[in-house]
């Protein structure tokens, strides 16, 4: 999956919408319009006095009531500043599911390991998509070991939407080291064969670009032999082309051979 999806669209987490009712009726949906699908962690404003400013006032929001709050929350799902995490920790307990995604994607943006217990009972327990979502996605920016397998359990189990942030976030918590590759690695390829979504499954093969090198040689052959049956059988153009790219990007020239080879055959145009 190309790093668009991995870290969505060009909105912004400054747009997140913070009206309670409107966020009330996306949360009946369950999964349709998430705000996190419009993260670009790259498009914010970078002018240091205007962060300044705003990180004032979202501390003083944080310290008042529910409508205060979510202004709050808003300003440091786009801003970094350690003063919040005191304040933003105890919200992941609030009874508001807004409240508890919009901290969870804050602490995304700005990680605390003293939130990672917290994060993790969410992920597998918390009774709304959205929040599981979010803490799916937040948890890709947590360098603790602990998080892998929780991942992996999600990705088996979840629905969809978790299951795509899920694997998205294996790749960074399988980058931790080689053992973590190789078990993230291990459950990704389960998923990209057996997942009914086309998105998961391509986000899949995204991910297993990107523990490729920290692998050894007899999974990267897995992978790369994976990735072939995903070009050849795949009923999903999407993801086809996904495993293309992937392919063309492991520098491998035995596989450029095999690829060269299934042209030539006619079995891949």
């Amino acid at each position: 999956m190309d790093d668009s999806l991995r870290h969505s669209d060009d909105e912004g987490l400054a747009n997140l919408a913070i009206d309670p009712d409107v966020l009330a009726k996306e949360l009946a949906a369950e999964l349709l319009g998430d705000p996190l699908d419009e993260i670009d962690l790259d498009g914010f404003d970078s002018d240091a006095i205007n962060a300044a400013r705003e990180c004032e006032l979202g501390l003083d929001w944080l310290k008042k009531g529910h409508e205060e709050r979510l202004q709050g929350l808003r300003v440091f799902c786009e801003y970094r500043d350690p003063r919040a995490l005191p304040l933003l920790i105890p919200l992941l307990q609030e009874p508001c599911p807004v409240e508890r995604m919009s901290a969870v994607y804050a602490l995304g943006r700005n990680p605390c390991p003293r939130a990672v217990e917290i994060l993790l009972k969410l992920l597998l327990t918390d009774s709304n998509a959205y929040v599981r979502k979010a803490t799916a996605w937040s948890l890709g920016n947590y360098s603790d070991p602990s998080v892998l397998k929780p991942l992996i359990h999600v990705l088996q189990n979840d629905v969809a939407a978790v299951r795509l942030w899920a694997s998205g976030s294996l790749a960074e918590a399988g980058g931790i080291s080689s053992s973590n590759a190789a078990a993230a690695a291990i459950q990704l390829l389960i998923s990209l064969q057996i997942d009914s979504e086309p998105v998961v499954r391509s986000n899949c093969i995204w991910s297993l670009g990107r523990l490729y090198d920290q692998l050894e040689e007899s999974r990267r052959e897995e992978i790369a032999d994976a990735f072939v049956k995903v070009l050849l059988n795949d009923g999903e153009p999407s993801v086809r082309y996904e495993a293309r790219v992937a392919l063309e990007q492991l520098g491998n020239l035995t596989i450029q051979k095999r690829i060269k080879s299934l042209m030539e055959e006619g079995l891949w145009a």
